[in-house]
């Protein structure tokens, strides 16, 4: 089923957890970036949340939202002890940084899930990337375009799932805004995530809000990303609609669709 819309009663459909264990640990202020100067030494940090002498376990890897402006990282409550290790990431924001500098920020992040996540009970060969809104565009960046992931050796195709929520597929705003467009005012080009649609990226579950709801026709672009996923010929591109919930309130019932995904990935 590649496109579903939801009722909001699915927020009362209550998926079980991924998996359980006996407990958890949660270590913060963890470096990632080395060598970018003074900004990134601040910014880029993150926090893990994992289960105690556990191995195997699936790893989300979450950024943020906030407009790559604003917001911090953060760990999603509904992610916690659920048999998963969640990497919360902090990255740099525009103006201080360049979109390039906060792009590369996510990948540098996804690179340390990658070399990192067995010393924390996680399994490197299941890493999800997911992210709302700002976070979104990121996961979609990194997971769609595999320059930024190449930088750091890893291959962007070894990702488990793309899971962005109401995540631009256009050129993102604050780009945009940048260049003297004004929001209602659309482009697709190199910082477009539609840009790099392709046959074969990672599974991919696109998220949304109720399009009524929504910032700015986000369902609308994000449902175009997947129909020009699947007319390139990729199997695994889901899109979903959260009928009444708007574009901040979506992420809650998003994290059942993601930990669903998980149990079926890794089966």
């Amino acid at each position: 089923m590649p496109f579903i819309r939801l009722s909001i009663v699915f927020i009362l459909w209550i998926l079980p957890a991924v998996g359980l264990c006996s407990g958890y640990k949660t270590e913060k202020n963890i470096p990632y970036q080395n060598g970018k100067g003074a900004y990134a030494d601040k910014m880029c940090m993150l926090d893990i949340h994992y289960p105690v002498d556990t191995t195997g376990c699936p790893v989300v890897v979450w950024f943020h939202g906030g407009g790559l402006t604003g917001g911090s990282r953060e760990i999603p409550r509904e992610l916690k002890n659920q048999g998963l290790t969640v990497i919360g990431v902090e990255y740099r924001l525009l103006p201080q940084a360049s979109l390039d500098e906060c792009i590369d920020d996510a990948a540098a992040a996804v690179a340390w899930a990658f070399h990192n996540a067995e010393q924390y009970g996680g399994d490197p060969t299941k890493i999800f990337v997911a992210g709302h809104s700002a976070g979104g565009y990121l996961t979609n960046m990194v997971g769609l375009d595999k320059k930024w992931l190449a930088a750091y050796g890893i291959d962007a195709d070894s990702i488990a799932a793309l899971v962005p929520y109401s995540g631009h597929a256009i050129s993102h705003f604050a780009y945009r805004k940048a260049k003297g467009m004004k929001d209602t005012q659309p482009s697709i080009d190199e910082y477009a995530p539609l840009y790099y649609v392709r046959s074969d990226a990672p599974p991919m579950i696109i998220i949304s809000g109720d399009r009524e709801m929504e910032m700015l026709g986000r369902y609308e672009e994000t449902a175009y990303l997947w129909r020009m996923m699947k007319v390139n010929g990729h199997k695994e591109t889901y899109l979903y609609e959260l009928d009444g919930y708007n574009h901040g309130d979506m992420a809650i019932p998003g994290h059942h669709i993601l930990k669903d995904h998980i149990k079926r990935l890794t089966k």
